[in-house]
């Protein structure tokens, strides 16, 4: 069987596209993919392995590639009670560039809710369901409203 790695990238390309549709910036592609690398790494670290791998079985196959980037498995995730420590690890995720991603806040959680927007376009249902029952209510209501 061989493997048809144009396919991948066409996959991934248009779910990136998708997040710059998104996130009201279509042109910027790069900007789009530095916003879902950062939103995945800091989602991933805060839950549990399986949970994970359950989501990402679903994703386009480069996109799994960025989820599990870096990663350091372990068997639960870290503590997340309040949207904000989502938002810090969002920012903390985007690394050195979070300062031309995301001036306050509030463009942080649009840039959460833009990547979830995306992600329940290509998750089943009964997985985003899973996912928003393992998260603060918080972090619940932001991902209700994506």
């Amino acid at each position: 069987m061989a493997l048809n790695f144009n396919k991948y990238v066409q996959k991934a390309e248009a779910f990136i596209n998708e997040v710059a549709v998104e996130i009201g910036d279509p042109d910027d592609k790069v900007r789009a993919a530095r916003i879902l690398r950062a939103v995945l790494h800091a989602f991933r670290d805060r839950v549990t392995p399986v949970e994970s791998l359950q989501l990402i079985s679903q994703l386009p196959m480069l996109i799994k590639a960025i989820y599990v980037d870096g990663w350091k498995i372990s068997n639960e995730g870290r503590h997340m009670r309040h949207l904000i420590d989502f938002i810090e690890a969002v920012r903390e995720s985007d690394g050195i560039d979070n300062n031309y991603d995301f001036v306050t806040d509030y463009e942080v959680k649009e840039a959460i809710q833009a990547v979830f927007r995306v992600i329940k376009n290509h998750v089943s249902e009964g997985e985003i369901h899973d996912i928003i029952a393992v998260l603060p209510a918080e972090l619940k209501s932001v991902m209700a409203m994506a």
